[in-house]
C-alpha cells in the first residue's frame, strides 16, 4: 500500500537562496517528495498528517565528515595535557580507536545516529578507525544507520601507523563494504575508500589504494593538511606537500573528500580546483585542536566545493555553522564569510552528497527528491522575507529545537519524540557501560 504523508501549514525553505513558501503543503509518497502545492490541490487519502504551524520546514542536514566511534570518548580525562596536535592523536584518539570492540562500534554509532536525529542531521559521512577490530566494523556502523533510519556514507581509514597487517585489513574492510554497497544497493548506504592522512601512509599504500579505487570505481575520504604536522612530516619523508603528494598518487578527484585543508598553499588549492576535489571544513574541531582556521573564502573563490563537517565534536550542524561564521569573522573581518558559510550547509553539502548518493536526489525540498526533511519550531519576532531567509537561519532558526525528522519518507522523530523501534534509555545505558570498560582498557 502506498504510504502518503501530508505536511501542512508550515513555512518551507527549499534550499540556499530559495524563497520562503508559506502557502503550500508537501505530499510525501513512497519515500519521495511527490507534490508541493496548495493543500486543496493535493488529493487524499493520507496515512499521516503533520501540522507544521509555527514551524520551518527545511531539507535534512548533511554532515560531510564525522567519526561515530568518538562518542565513547566523551568524558575520558586520563590523558596527558596536549600542547600539540600529535599529542592529541597519540595520547587520545589513537589509544581510544585501538581499544574499540565491534560492540563499542555499533553502540557508539547508534548513539551518534540518535543525536543526529534530534539535531536534524539526516545524512552522515563517517570516517572510521578501530585497528584491533577492523574487519566487520563498517557493517556494524551500517547496521546502526539502518536501524536508526538515517543515511550514511562509510569508510575505514587505512593507515600504516599500526603496521602492515592492519593496513592490509583496512584495505580489505573498505573493499568488502564497497562491494556490499554495489552488490546490494541500498539508498541509505554508500561507501568511499578511507585513508587516514598523508603522514601515516607510505607510497606503496597510496599506490595500492589508487589502483583499488579505479578497480572498484570509488573515491576517497582522507584527512588533508589538518595540522602543520601533516605538511611537515610529508615534506620531511617525501619532499612533497600533502595535496601535491595526493595528486601524485591519483587520490584527488570529483568523488574524493579532503577533510580539513587548513594548511594549504596556492599550488595545493589549484590542484584541488583542477581535480574538482571536495573539501569538508570542520571549524570547531580545528579550533579545539589549535590547528588553525581554513581559508574557505579563497577555496570557494576558486570554485572548490567546500562543505561543512563536524569531525564528531558535535552532531549539531547549526552549531557548527555558526562557529564557522565566527571563525571567518575572526580570521578576516566581520563583513566576510556569511554567504560562504551558509552555502556550505544549504548548498554545498547537498552537492557533495549527491555526488556520492548518485542513485537518488537528496538535500532539497523539491518534487522528485528524497523526503529527507526536518521541522523546526520558529515563531519569529521579526518578519521572514525572501531577502533575509539566511539571516533567520543563522541567527534565529538555528537556535530553536528540531521538532520532527523525516528520512526517506519515514518519520524518525515527531513532537521531539523518537518514533523508532529502539529503547533509547537502554541504548545509552549500554553505551555508558561500554565506555567505562573502554576507558579501563585504554
Amino acid at each position: 500500500m502506498t504510504n502518503r504523508t501530508l505536511i501542512e501549514n508550515g513555512s518551507i525553505i527549499t534550499g540556499f537562496n530559495h524563497k520562503i513558501i508559506s502557502d503550500k503543503a508537501i505530499l510525501i509518497e513512497d519515500g519521495l517528495i511527490k507534490q508541493i502545492a496548495k493543500k486543496s490541490q493535493i488529493k487524499p487519502p493520507f496515512n499521516n498528517i503533520i501540522d507544521a504551524t509555527d514551524k520551518i520546514i527545511l531539507p535534512g542536514l548533511i554532515d560531510t565528515h564525522t567519526h561515530c566511534y568518538s562518542a565513547l570518548a566523551l568524558g575520558f580525562t586520563k590523558i596527558k595535557p596536549a600542547t600539540h596536535f600529535d599529542t592529541i592523536l597519540k595520547e587520545l584518539w589513537w589509544k581510544i580507536d585501538k581499544h574499540l570492540t565491534l560492540e563499542d562500534i555499533y553502540i557508539s554509532a547508534l548513539t551518534t545516529c540518535i543525536h543526529c536525529i534530534r539535531h536534524g542531521c539526516t545524512t552522515i559521512f563517517d570516517h572510521h578507525s578501530s585497528p584491533d577490530a577492523t574487519l566487520g566494523s563498517l557493517e556494524h556502523i551500517a547496521r546502526a544507520i539502518l536501524n536508526s533510519g538515517l543515511r550514511g556514507c562509510l569508510s575505514y581509514e587505512i593507515s600504516d601507523r599500526n603496521g602492515e597487517k592492519n593496513s592490509y585489513e583496512g584495505m580489505e574492510e573498505n573493499l568488502t563494504f564497497i562491494s556490499s554497497c554495489k552488490n546490494n544497493p541500498r539508498s541509505q548506504l554508500k561507501a568511499l575508500l578511507g585513508l587516514h592522512a598523508s603522514f601515516t601512509l607510505s607510497d606503496e599504500t597510496l599506490n595500492e589504494t589508487a589502483y583499488r579505487a579505479k578497480e572498484y570505481g570509488t573515491g576517497f575520504h582522507i584527512h588533508a593538511a589538518e595540522a602543520e604536522l601533516d605538511q611537515a612530516e610529508t615534506m620531511k619523508r617525501y619532499n612533497r606537500r600533502v595535496v601535491e603528494r595526493l595528486a601524485d598518487h591519483d587520490i584527488l578527484g570529483p568523488k574524493t573528500i579532503a577533510a580539513h585543508c587548513v594548511h594549504l598553499n596556492e599550488t595545493e588549492m589549484r590542484l584541488l580546483e583542477n581535480t574538482d576535489t571536495m573539501v569538508a571544513h570542520c571549524p570547531q574541531s580545528n579550533m579545539n585542536n589549535g590547528v588553525g582556521i581554513a581559508d574557505i573564502i579563497t577555496l570557494m573563490n576558486k570554485n572548490i566545493l567546500v562543505g561543512l563537517g563536524t569531525d564528531a565534536i558535535t552532531t549539531n550542524l547549526f552549531e557548527e555553522m555558526r562557529t564557522g561564521l565566527w571563525a571567518q569573522h575572526l580570521k578576516n573581518n566581520p563583513s566576510i564569510g556569511f554567504n560562504e558559510i551558509a552555502k556550505t550547509v544549504f548548498q554545498n553539502n547537498q552537492l557533495i552528497a549527491n555526488r556520492i548518493f548518485d542513485d537518488i536526489d537528496i538535500g532539497l525540498i523539491q518534487e522528485g527528491y528524497a523526503a529527507d526533511l526536518i521541522l523546526i519550531d520558529y515563531n519569529p519576532a521579526t518578519p521572514i522575507e525572501n531577502n533575509n531567509v539566511m539571516d533567520h537561519l543563522l541567527y534565529g532558526i538555528s537556535q530553536m529545537p528540531v521538532d520532527t525528522t523525516i528520512v526517506n519518507g519515514v518519520i524518525l522523530m515527531k513532537n521531539k519524540k523518537l518514533q523508532l523501534d529502539l529503547n533509547e534509555n537502554e541504548i545509552f545505558a549500554k553505551a555508558r557501560e561500554l565506555a567505562l570498560k573502554l576507558w579501563k582498557r585504554v
